[in-house]
Order: C-alpha cells, then sequence, then structure tokens
C-alpha cells in the first residue's frame, strides 16, 4: 500500500511539476548559467521542507537539498542546462523562438524537475510513516560541458551515499547496462609574434600555423590509437585578418576512450604532439583542461529495481492527438536516422510498439561502450547508480535537435517526465526500507570498482568557469 500512495501523491500533485518543467524550458540557460533553473528547483524544495546547501564544488548553480535523517542515504541526480543554438516551438516546423537561442534539447528541464518530484515525494510517504533513512536532491549544473558533477565530486559531496538514482528523457522506456566513454576536454592557446604579412612574414611567428600543424599530427595520430578512442577539436581562435601574421591562436579538443587510463593516455600524446607543433614554429603554448569525465560503470541491480517499479507505476498512455503529431515531426527527421531508430527498436523488441513506445525494454550488451560522454560517470565510480530512460519523444527524434527541443516541451515529454518520477520515486522508497535490494546493489558496485580508486581528471587548481571567489569580486 506505501508504493500506491506514492504514485497518488505524484498524480495529484502532477500540474504543479508540469508547470515547473514548462517554465525551466522556457528559460533556457546554457551551462553554469542556470539561475532560474536552479533557484526555481529550490524553491520548491524548500517549501517542501528540504535543507538546503548552495554554490556546492564553488558552482553559483550547484546545490544539494537534503530531508530525513540516519542509514540509508539515497541520492537522485537533476540536471537543468540546455544547449546553445536549439530554440524551437511546441511545433512540427523548424521555428527557433530566438535566433541561436539557447533550447532544452537533451530535456534536461524534464530531468531535473522529475528528481525534485521524486525526492518529495518519498519524504511525504517516508514522514508519514515515520520511516528513518535521509534522501537528497543534487542539482547538478553544467552537464553539457561534462564537468559540473566532477567539481561536485572534487568536493566529496557523493562520498557518503549509499546509492543513487537518475533518468534521461529518451524515445522508449529503457535500462542501458552498458558504459559510456570517458572524456577529457582540454584547451590550448599557442602564442607567437604578430607581423605584417606581406610586408614583413620572416619576422612574424603564428600561432595559427602551430594550431593547424596540431591538428595534422592529431590526425595521423588517429591510426595508432586503441579501439574506441575518439579525437575531435573545433579552432577556437584563429587570428583576426589575413594581413596579420597571428601572434595568438587557440583550438580545443575532446578525447575520448573506454575508460579513465585509456584517456589520459591520449592526453599525453596530444600534448606531445602540441609541443612538436610549438618547437617547429618558434611558438609557445599552453593548456587548460575544461573537463575530465569518467567513463560510466552501469549498475544492473539498480537498474532491474528501476524497470521492476513499472508493476507499481501505472501503464504510460499517449493520446491519438499525440501519436499524430509525432507522426508529423518525424517527418522532418532524415530518414537514414529515423530507419537506423526503428531497427534499434526491434532489436529491443519495440517493433510493435510506433513512435511512442510505452512498454520497457532492457539492453545488457556485453562489452560495450557507447561513444557519449556524461560527468555522470564521475558519480558512477563513487557510488552505485541506477538509470533509466523514458519516452518523452518519438522514435527517431536525437537529442541535440530542434526536434527534441520541441518534444521536451510537449505533453509527450511531460508524460515521460511524471512517469520517470513515479519509477525513480518507488524504486528509492524500495531501497530504503529493503536492505536486501541495497545490499546487492553495493556487492555489484563493490566488484566493479575492485582495487580502483576514483580520483578527479579535473586538477586540483582548476576552477569551474564560475567561482565563489569571482562572485566576490563581482559583488565589489
Amino acid at each position: 500500500m506505501s508504493k500506491k500512495h506514492i504514485v497518488e501523491w505524484i498524480e495529484q500533485n502532477q500540474a504543479s511539476f508540469d508547470h515547473l518543467a514548462d517554465q525551466i524550458w522556457a528559460h533556457p540557460e546554457l551551462a553554469y548559467e542556470e539561475r532560474f533553473a536552479s533557484e526555481a528547483q529550490i524553491e520548491v524544495l524548500q517549501d517542501a521542507g528540504f535543507r538546503i546547501t548552495k554554490e556546492v564544488g564553488g558552482i553559483r548553480t550547484a546545490f544539494i537539498a537534503e530531508n530525513g535523517s540516519g542509514s540509508p542515504v539515497i541520492g537522485i541526480i537533476g540536471e537543468f542546462d540546455a544547449l546553445p543554438g536549439l530554440s524551437q516551438r511546441v511545433g512540427v516546423k523548424h521555428e527557433p523562438i530566438v535566433h541561436n537561442g539557447a533550447g532544452h534539447g537533451c530535456g534536461h528541464n524534464l530531468l531535473g524537475t522529475a528528481g525534485v518530484e521524486a525526492a518529495i515525494a518519498i519524504m511525504d510517504r517516508l514522514l508519514t510513516e515515520g520511516q528513518s533513512g535521509t534522501v537528497r536532491y543534487y542539482g547538478c549544473p553544467a552537464e553539457e560541458v561534462l564537468s559540473g558533477k566532477t567539481f561536485m565530486a572534487r568536493d566529496g559531496v557523493f562520498d557518503d551515499l549509499d546509492a543513487a538514482l537518475t533518468w534521461h528523457p529518451g524515445s522508449s522506456n529503457l535500462a542501458v547496462s552498458a558504459g559510456t566513454s570517458a572524456l577529457t576536454s582540454i584547451e590550448l592557446h599557442f602564442h607567437g609574434r604578430a607581423a605584417h604579412a606581406g610586408a614583413a612574414p620572416h619576422l612574424g611567428r603564428s600561432a595559427l600555423d602551430a594550431v593547424e600543424l596540431m591538428n595534422v599530427g592529431a590526425n595521423y595520430l588517429r591510426e595508432h590509437v586503441p579501439d574506441g578512442s575518439r579525437i575531435h577539436y573545433t579552432i577556437t581562435d584563429g587570428g583576426i585578418v589575413p594581413n596579420i601574421v597571428p601572434d595568438h591562436a587557440s583550438v580545443w579538443y575532446f578525447l575520448r576512450g573506454v575508460n579513465r587510463e585509456h584517456v589520459d593516455g591520449l592526453l599525453q600524446r596530444l600534448l606531445n604532439i602540441a609541443r612538436g607543433a610549438a618547437l617547429m614554429t618558434e611558438t609557445t603554448v599552453k593548456w587548460e583542461i575544461k573537463a575530465g569525465a569518467y567513463d560510466f560503470k552501469p549498475n544492473e541491480t539498480l537498474n532491474d529495481l528501476l524497470v521492476k517499479q513499472w508493476e507499481e507505476a501505472g501503464p504510460l498512455a499517449f493520446t491519438e492527438e499525440e501519436l499524430e503529431w509525432a507522426v508529423s515531426l518525424t517527418d522532418s527527421v532524415d530518414s537514414a536516422a529515423l530507419r537506423q531508430a526503428r531497427i534499434q527498436q526491434e532489436r529491443l523488441g519495440l517493433g510493435e510498439e510506433g513512435l511512442l513506445p510505452t512498454s520497457f525494454a532492457t539492453w545488457k550488451p556485453v562489452g560495450v561502450t557507447l561513444g557519449g560522454s556524461t560527468d555522470l560517470g564521475d558519480v558512477s565510480w563513487i557510488t552505485p547508480v541506477g538509470t533509466i530512460t523514458t519516452t518523452c519523444a518519438p522514435v527517431g527524434v536525437q537529442v541535440h535537435t530542434w526536434q527534441a527541443t520541441a518534444s521536451f516541451g510537449s505533453s509527450i515529454g511531460r508524460k515521460g517526465m511524471q512517469y520517470a518520477a513515479k519509477l525513480i520515486a518507488l524504486a528509492a522508497y524500495e531501497l530504503i526500507t529493503n536492505e536486501e535490494s541495497l545490499s546487492r546493489a553495493k556487492e555489484e558496485f563493490r566488484q566493479a570498482t575492485l582495487h580502483h580508486k576514483y580520483v578527479p581528471a579535473i586538477p586540483s587548481d582548476v576552477l569551474p568557469p564560475i567561482t565563489l571567489s569571482e562572485r566576490v569580486e563581482v559583488s565589489r
């Protein structure tokens, strides 16, 4: 009966959390700038009796909300940052609200809100029953630049968790027990000597030449890296005008690999290439580590526990109008991408589900590392983490697209969010009240991380882009 009351509480309070998700969707904010979203969530959690710790990890928009007391301590991970260039109305044609504006093309307006809703729902039930246990909601900024949780983890805020739960908006109800790639984000800055490119080029030392030589070297490196490596870059500063030899130029790299050791090895080789490029051009080079995310370590025990909750959560259902909208939206999706998505759907046993799947699937590939990265990986090396996706967009719609922004602001997105809130709340309640479930998850985590100690990959002297000290300086 206790789980039934949790579901009833979420359904009774659904409208207010739908409104919160819509408000965050309507105020998209980029990494480390999520003031509206952070404060909106804090206000709701404070009103529900949660104790708030702000500016966690030296980040203005990071916070922890805690309620209850004693063991176990269960964390719920939330995010709320948007993406640049993905502004979009809720519609089936490309129609930005703001030209080149930000948009929630990864659904973090839903992700964080479901976490807030689940945390409050659990505590309502625990307080009613007089149960012990601590629930924490983590408001995590800057997932899109893969560093918010790493800075928080570096401060030890996840260290005393018994387990953590989270989710992500997707195009199916799915638990994936596969890892993600570890990543290092690094920007390199070359400095040379300016000169007139026509009259006295021999007096110049081109920083842009150094960047281009480095990129050539990195491209040759691709042949000699372990399987699963990814090396991609963009030139962030290439000089000003052609007739001045650039005395400064910068390039930003993402390095990915199957684990942290793999990426650390890539980094050392890349830095050797940078030093060589500087030597060839008689320039100097400095660099800054912008992010250092671990590979995600899945916990099948927690994933299975989340999936199991569908029995109590009730059905996920979409209206005919929503199904028609999904068909119209996917008309704008690349046909190859849509075909690939449908093939994957069939492999998961959801081939008969149509564009808005309502059944649950699990995918447990052996030895598979996904190409993407997330700073949730850091948390997964500190405590057991369970995660799922729910149907918040039609099959074929990829995150980080305008179609995703439209979906995550629609009633389809909100329904998937409410479903996720129920599953997370029910699973967290079971972890708090069922010692056996939590023990199994912790033992799986212990075996998976045996002989491996988490060490943050962002150096201790690297501060978040917005720090407490900078805020004091601004206020002066």
